[in-house]
This record gives C-alpha cells, sequence and structure tokens, in this order.
C-alpha cells in the first residue's frame, strides 16, 4: 500500500503522525473560524514518523511555488523530523527554534498529552462523562498496573485501548478546551498555515 497522496497547488500541506493529530488540527481551525479545505490545506497523516524522509522529500518535489509547508510530530520523533529537514536542504544543525521557523513544531510527549495538561483533571473527567466512558475509565484506573499512575498517564494509555477512540479524542479535547491555553505547538501549526492574503475568515471562534 502507498503513502498518503499529496495534492499538488494547494495553500498548504501539514504533515502529521496520525489520525488523532489531524482530528485535533481539523477541530481547533473549525473553532476559530477557519475552513482549512476551502483555504487549499492538505493535512496528511503519515500513518507514523518513519514515512517523513521520503514523504517530505515528495511533498517538496511536488508542491506548488508559494506554497507552504508544516509539519506537527510527537517529542520521540523530533530527531527523525530535524533529520528528513536536514536531509531535504532545509538547513544544517536544526535547533527546535530553527525547526519552528520551518513551520515544524514539536509536541512535549505527544499532541495527546499536551492537550491533557491544558485542559487538566477536572475537564478530563467532565469530557470523559460527556462522553459516556467515566465508568470505562474508573475501571480502568483500578488496574493494577494503573492504579498509582498520574491522571494524565491512565487518561494517556485508555484512549489507545480501543479503535477509534485516540481519533474522537483528538476532536473532543479540542472541543473542551479554553482558546487561550492552547498547546503551544498544535496552536503553532495553524498559526503558520495562515490563509491566503485576501481570504475571508470569520469573525470570532465558532460556537
Amino acid at each position: 500500500m502507498g503513502g498518503p497522496s499529496i495534492v499538488v497547488g494547494m495553500g498548504a500541506v501539514v504533515l502529521v503522525e496520525g489520525d488523532s493529530d489531524k482530528a485535533a488540527l481539523e477541530t481547533l481551525a473549525g473553532r476559530v473560524g477557519r475552513d482549512l479545505a476551502s483555504e487549499g490545506v492538505s493535512i496528511l497523516s503519515m500513518g507514523g514518523a518513519s514515512s517523513i524522509g521520503n514523504l517530505l522529500l515528495d511533498t517538496l518535489a511536488t508542491v506548488s511555488p508559494g506554497m507552504t509547508l508544516s509539519g506537527l510530530c510527537d517529542e520521540a520523533e523530533a530527531d527523525q523530523f530535524r533529520r528528513a529537514l536536514e536531509a531535504a536542504g532545509l538547513g544544517s544543525d536544526l535547533s527546535r527554534s530553527d525547526m519552528e521557523a520551518l513551520g515544524f513544531f514539536v509536541c512535549s510527549r505527544d499532541l495527546e498529552d499536551e492537550l491533557i495538561r491544558s485542559l487538566g483533571p477536572a475537564a478530563i473527567e467532565r469530557v470523559l462523562t460527556e462522553q459516556g466512558e467515566l465508568r470505562k475509565f474508573r475501571k480502568f484506573q483500578n488496574q493494577p498496573q494503573w492504579r498509582d499512575r498520574a491522571l494524565d498517564d491512565q487518561f494517556h494509555r485508555f484512549s489507545g485501548i480501543k479503535s477509534g477512540r485516540k481519533i474522537r479524542y483528538g476532536r473532543v479535547l479540542v472541543e473542551a478546551l479554553d482558546l487561550s491555553q492552547v498547546p503551544r505547538p498544535l496552536e503553532g501549526v495553524l498559526a503558520f498555515i495562515e490563509p491566503p492574503e485576501g481570504h475571508p475568515v470569520s469573525d470570532g471562534a465558532a460556537p
């Protein structure tokens, strides 16, 4: 099977590691009144960071002049992204600041962890209640191997043990965010892929 397809002539391409990252970015864009599809933004879920080298080179070879390229990665994959950027001729000995200047932002641990910290325990439990999963989460918390772990570790694991749950929580955690507490990497990517000049943007956040 091939990797994600690259769309030529878009306003921007954002490379993310997984579908939950894509869901989070699309949801945040909607909350602040942006329609990424109409802006010509394509978010490519790579299915893991191992694809970044070839996909980055393919994207650079295919994109239209003036198109914006950006990306989001986990802490553990930051060096892999950095090496890919350097191999693509976008710099050498890149620091985190250099990567951000190129549009590539690194999450502390991963984006889900950033969202969990931004929301805090009380908000996480509200989200679980709204999703009808607080009782399941309580049962998970009482498992011996997880009983003494921090809530962020517990939720991080809980969201990943059922197919589709991590993607769903990528969306609903962003929906629950106070927009003044958006994680810096997520905010950074969205700011980097600003709409083309003259493109209309809704006033204020979406309800």
